[in-house]
């Protein structure tokens, strides 16, 4: 008989690898995050989709109908100050609903712990295990650091440092030891895990088989991707300071830089290394080659139609385009049906003009031309029609749902990449 599971929190990073795995392997996949169109956005096969806020008990209630085990991969470490309150509530709402809804088990990713006092964050993440722990659901724990591929905050930050900053004033935290894990590593153990019921009511750190310092991996990513790298290390960078700074020097927001950085004074490194290889054999990567695996993922993921965050195919196909880009969402309501909505959508630009700003839009497109970019003279291959491929000013169109979405990729001249969805 197949296995349900449900995966909460699958629109973040490691449940956005996690879902297309698990029902790669036959288990029957419930995907659930906050939001819905950020999971339909991910164009799964086979995975049944729903919208579940972590503290909200009705929800919950209908995501964990019918399952045997859940994956909780749940945080609020941008959530602001009061993230460590919201962890334990969430866990402890989530706990209380498996229980009554028969799991067997639940699988939680927590973070490694350092052998002294923790920082907020990585307390959080230990605390968010004992009251997971507190009810008759068995728990497995798997306590990970620093995780190597795209999207990972860390990672990210590694990335953006060593393809932007050719010189870098660090401070004292870039000489704190860390065992990073290959991405594809975590993922194996974690799909694997509900095979094992020796491992049910079990902790186990998940760790990569190197101790490295933060500069180590900084040196060996610029070596990996040919990049020059000098590294200035000073002792004036206060944790505030420094989240600061990545904030703008990285694509990493500033509400999770700051956690990241909390962490990153402590040394991560397990005492139990090899616990959780001898229950799960696998042969982890090496840092240098879960970077490369990490680049080489981005190259053969699926090209979604959607915007996704930090997907290559909207970040040009280039590795040094961040991966967490600056969005800005709005929303109208309109009392028009949706047929009278999608006709001025699939109508916009050209002749017509974008509905707001035309003037500014023309200026720059005016501006491009003088860069040598398109411009605006190219307008639409249709007045009223849109098919992917088509030019559409200084855009073109990356994709067309009819009745639904268009999105749009910037072909005008930019420091970076752009994508306009309607």
């Amino acid at each position: 008989m197949t296995t349900s599971v449900l995966v909460l929190g699958a629109s973040g990073y490691v449940g956005t690898h996690l879902v297309p795995r698990l029902a790669e392997r036959g288990y029957r996949v419930r995907a659930s995050s906050r939001r819905r169109d950020a999971l339909e956005a991910r164009g799964w096969d086979g995975v049944e989709i729903d919208e579940a806020n972590a503290l909200d008990l009705v929800a919950l209630e209908r995501v964990l109908d019918g399952i045997e085990v859940a994956y909780y991969l749940v945080h609020s470490m941008a959530a602001g100050r009061d993230f460590a309150h919201r962890d334990r509530e969430a866990a402890d709402r989530f706990r209380a609903v498996a229980e009554r809804a028969g799991v067997r088990r639940i699988i939680y990713l927590g973070g490694l712990q350092p052998p002294q006092a923790a920082s907020p964050h990585l307390r959080s993440r230990r605390e968010t295990g004992e009251y997971l722990r507190a009810g008759s659901v068995p728990v497995t724990e798997l306590r990970a650091g620093i995780v190597v591929g795209p999207g990972s905050a860390a990672f990210e930050v590694i990335r953006d440092l060593v393809y932007h900053l050719p010189v870098m004033v660090t401070p004292r935290w870039v000489r704190s030891r860390s065992q990073p894990i290959a991405l594809d590593d975590l993922l194996e153990v974690l799909v694997r895990l509900p095979e094992h019921e020796e491992t049910a009511g079990r902790t186990f750190d998940a760790v990569g088989p190197e101790t490295l310092t933060y500069e180590q991996l900084l040196r060996q990513f610029a070596g990996v991707v040919g990049k020059q790298l000098r590294i200035v290390p000073v002792p004036v960078l206060s944790p505030g300071l420094s989240s600061w700074w990545l904030d703008l020097v990285t694509s990493v927001p500033a509400s999770v830089a700051r956690p990241l950085i909390d962490g990153l004074k402590h040394d991560l490194v397990s005492e139990h290394p090899d616990e959780l290889r001898e229950v799960i054999p696998h042969e982890p990567r090496s840092y240098e080659q879960a970077v490369r695996a990490a680049l080489e993922a981005e190259e053969q993921a699926a090209m979604p139609i959607r915007w996704t965050e930090g997907a290559f195919r909207f970040r040009q196909e280039r590795h040094d385009f961040s991966y967490y880009g600056k969005s800005v969402r709005h929303t109208v309501q309109s009392s028009a049906p949706p047929e009278a909505a999608w006709a001025q959508i699939a109508a916009i630009g050209g002749d017509r003009g974008w509905y707001h700003a035309t003037s500014l839009w023309r200026l720059r497109g005016l501006f491009d031309r003088l860069l040598g970019g398109v411009g605006m003279r190219r307008g639409r291959r249709h007045p009223s029609e849109l098919r992917a491929g088509d030019p559409l000013d200084f855009w073109r169109v990356a994709a067309v749902e009819p009745g639904r979405r268009l999105t749009l990729v910037a072909e005008m001249k930019l420091p970076g990449s752009a994508v306009l969805e309607l």
